[in-house]
């Protein structure tokens, strides 16, 4: 008989700690609603760096977006919202240009920090930019997109950036509520990795290292420069083509950038078409990065990379891998297969060329310039 009253002195005993609890939670409750609130959203935008270029033979794939998650996370402003303007940031690029507005914005948000973002930490302020984005149905969706479309021409705009790492990269958005009042603020991160460098670096240290590295490999090649536009390209396709090989390992490290090109001397389709980039870049000659399917010798259809470059207003197609072939058994490549693929029309390259502008399934389709 004890037992069972002591039982329901307890159990009135925590009736009454729940009330009292309950009352507590509804009156702080009502205070809270009257605080601002600023809950953040993340949107995780990776690349598959093993279908960046595909594992074996030749193969290249424009970076595929494997996931864009939206988790819960604290907010990191305290609610501060604030109005970043990048306008004065003047880019004119090839696949940039191709781009919608709010790509454009990110973009030139990647532009202007460009320096900040060798230590793979710098957190990229975009403010209040996007609310009327981020306001409407399915708003944090088509950001996504925006981001997405921006990180990839920014990529392939620009292969001296080869010591970032997209697939570290998160970009933010904290909702901020006011009352009525609904603001966003988006910022761009390494979210809880340790930093967004590619995994070869770890440091802004290691990054100016290798940058100087490229510059005085870069610096001796373009100083053989004419200033006669075909003869420049001819001399840059000659210089991958007589110093680089083929990586046909697949496992070494920066074969997929100027790098592992430059300074390694091994690399893959990706690697030499992004030096061959990078290269005439610094001698202000048009050339871009283009990736499709090709068909090789043996009939087999294969994901690859290449270039497009402009000589005297007209687009010309070069495959400086393609023109470095691996010999079996070793030697050299003649002279005929050595210029197979330089600066070729439509109707000679894209016999076994087939040019693909959407680098990402689902993704922005951009265009390029007829050959």
């Amino acid at each position: 008989m004890r037992d069972k009253i002591s039982t329901i002195i307890m159990i009135l005993i925590v009736l009454g700690i729940i009330g009292v609890t309950g009352i507590f939670g509804y009156i702080l409750y009502d205070e809270l609603t009257n605080l601002q609130q600023t809950v953040a959203e993340d949107f995780q935008t990776t690349f598959d760096d093993d279908t960046s270029v595909a594992a074996i033979e030749n193969e290249v794939k424009a970076p595929e977006v494997i996931e864009n998650s939206l988790n819960e996370i604290e907010g990191t402003n305290n609610g501060q919202n604030t109005n970043i303007d990048y306008s004065n940031v003047n880019v004119d690029k090839y696949f940039y240009n191709q781009l919608e507005e709010y790509s454009k914005i990110i973009y030139r948000a990647f532009e202007s920090n460009k320096e900040n973002m060798k230590s793979g930490k710098y957190k990229i302020e975009l403010g209040n930019t996007f609310s009327d984005v981020l306001s409407q149905n399915g708003g944090q969706e088509i950001l996504g997109d925006y981001y997405q479309s921006a990180i990839e021409a920014y990529t392939y705009d620009n292969p001296d950036i080869f010591y970032l790492s997209p697939n570290k990269m998160y970009l933010n958005i904290e909702t901020i509520t006011s009352g009525n009042n609904v603001t966003y603020n988006v910022y761009i991160n390494n979210g809880t990795e340790a930093n967004y460098l590619s995994d070869e670096f770890s440091s802004k240290e290691q990054v100016d290292s290798a940058i100087a590295q490229l510059e005085q490999v870069k610096n001796s090649i373009i100083q053989n420069r004419t200033g006669n536009t075909y003869n420049d390209i001819k001399m840059v396709h000659d210089y991958l083509v007589d110093n680089l090989s083929y990586d046909t390992s697949i496992s070494k490290p920066h074969i997929y950038n100027i790098y592992g090109a430059l300074i390694n001397k091994e690399a893959v389709c990706e690697g030499y078409a992004r030096a061959f980039k990078y290269l005439l870049d610094n001698m202000d000659i048009p050339c871009i990065l283009v990736v499709g399917k090709a068909t090789n010798t043996q009939g087999k259809s294969e994901n690859h990379a290449w270039n497009y470059v402009q000589s005297n207003g007209t687009w010309y197609a070069v495959d400086t891998t393609w023109d470095d072939p691996v010999v079996v058994g070793g030697g050299t490549v003649s002279q005929s297969s050595k210029y197979k693929y330089f600066m070729k029309n439509a109707n000679e390259f894209n016999a076994d060329h087939f040019a693909n502008g959407q680098f990402t399934e689902g993704g922005k389709v951009f265009s390029y310039p007829e050959i």
